[in-house]
């Protein structure tokens, strides 16, 4: 589908999920239109991020703070301690899963919001809101499972774009010291790299919001500005 021709929706203002005492609004693809593979990557390289079913990018009047970002993969340069997480984390097991429920997945899934998250939206964790967030995606939407021998100790729930792979959420054993979370990115440019694409797609980066702040640290970095994707060093 040609994107001039999509239908769109915008949503009235709305209490902003990143930036206190900030109002946002969201612009959403119509969730009825049947969007390919091609569409969707597309959409990708044009800042829009899936959650669920919906694909949406910020839409803000007076705002322009949530910028998307992406890790060229071929240029990726890891810290000392990125390669050190790498290392640690060498004895994991993954496994490439279709999207589908589990009961052991969401078993870690409520570990993890209920150890990290217990003061954020998606708190309580329920299976409805698992399932919807998660599980009920699109074709392209793969798990990735990460072992400790028998023991499930991450989830990363990734969609295989044409051009990389976009990181829709990662969860883990909150108990672990393992730098999970960095190791998952880590992975994702690994995996991607293999699949000879050029990238992988982190989502928004706000400047003024801490818990964005890591993905700095995943050099170098293309954030999309004025519609034109700009490489930092």
């Amino acid at each position: 589908m040609q994107l001039e021709r999509m239908r769109f929706y915008a949503t009235p203002e709305h209490e902003c999920s990143y930036l206190p005492g900030q109002h946002s609004k969201t612009l959403f693809v119509d969730p009825d239109l049947i969007i390919t593979k091609d569409t969707y990557s597309s959409l990708s390289d044009l800042g829009f991020r899936r959650s669920g079913k919906h694909l949406y990018r910020p839409h803000c009047d007076h705002c322009s703070a949530c910028i998307s970002v992406r890790v060229p993969v071929n240029e990726f340069n890891p810290t000392k301690r990125q390669q050190r997480v790498y290392r640690k984390n060498s004895g994991l097991t993954a496994k490439v899963l279709n999207a589908q429920y589990s009961e052991e997945h969401y078993l870690l899934y409520q570990n993890y919001i209920n150890g990290k998250h217990a003061d954020g939206d998606m708190h309580p964790p329920s299976v409805e809101q698992y399932k919807s967030f998660l599980v009920d995606g699109r074709p392209e939407t793969q798990f990735v499972e990460f072992r400790q021998g028998e023991q499930l100790i991450m989830v990363s729930v990734v969609d295989k774009l044409d051009h990389g792979l976009s990181a829709i959420y990662t969860f883990y054993d909150p108990e672990s010291k393992a730098s999970l979370g960095v190791y998952s990115i880590l992975w994702q440019i690994e995996r991607t790299k293999e699949l000879n694409m050029p990238y992988v797609y982190l989502g928004y980066w706000i400047k003024s919001c801490r818990k964005m702040s890591y993905k700095l640290e995943y050099r170098p970095l293309q954030l999309l500005l004025d519609g034109q994707w700009l490489q930092c060093n």
